[in-house]
């Protein structure tokens, strides 16, 4: 086997040659640097983007909220006021009757005790307020039986007598009708 040793000479390069190189591997060397950077400064910059969003999203649910609950206040002042204002005859008919009880004129103080009476039924059902009905079978879902007694020619479970009316507000049981039930 021959031991041969090769030896390449390379010639130098002119200046032109030699910068044209060093620009080639730094363009390598660049790129292959820029895959590894540039990936990151994307996925920073969707990060950045995405924290924007959510922080925009989070401050107009925020203000929507506060929104709501302003708007809820201002419903429930605005359907206060609508009650009171509805009410308001009603004070001024007990004023009357009580001026008229002071005078010892009783059929001035029934007649104003029933107007009162009419103008505060009708304040309460413009507001949808319905008196639950009483007749006929007891119901536990509308009804409160306060006793229950034997009657004569009456059927078990029917109401006998009403004790306090009850009242709906929609479809809201305010307050049951109290009544008494036969046996």
């Amino acid at each position: 086997m021959s031991d041969e040793l090769h030896i390449e000479i390379q010639e130098p390069l002119d200046e032109a040659e030699a910068s044209a190189e060093d620009a080639d591997a730094g363009a390598g060397a660049a790129e292959e640097a820029a895959p590894a950077l540039d990936p990151l400064a994307e996925a920073e910059a969707k990060r950045d983007e995405y924290l924007a969003g959510w922080q925009r999203t989070q401050a107009d649910f925020d203000n929507y909220r506060k929104r709501a609950l302003r708007q809820q206040q201002e419903f429930a002042a605005r359907g206060a006021e609508r009650l009171v204002a509805k009410l308001l005859p009603v004070l001024d008919d007990l004023e009357r009757a009580l001026a008229a009880a002071a005078d010892h004129e009783e059929a001035k103080v029934i007649e104003g005790v029933e107007m009162t009476k009419s103008a505060l039924a009708a304040a309460l059902a413009s507001e949808g307020l319905v008196e639950i009905e009483a007749d006929g079978a007891f119901d536990p879902h509308v009804h409160e039986a306060l006793l229950a007694q034997p009657v004569e020619g009456v059927e078990s479970g029917s109401i006998v007598q009403v004790v306090q009316r009850g009242y709906r507000l929609g479809d809201a049981v305010l307050r049951p009708a109290r009544v008494i039930v036969a046996e």
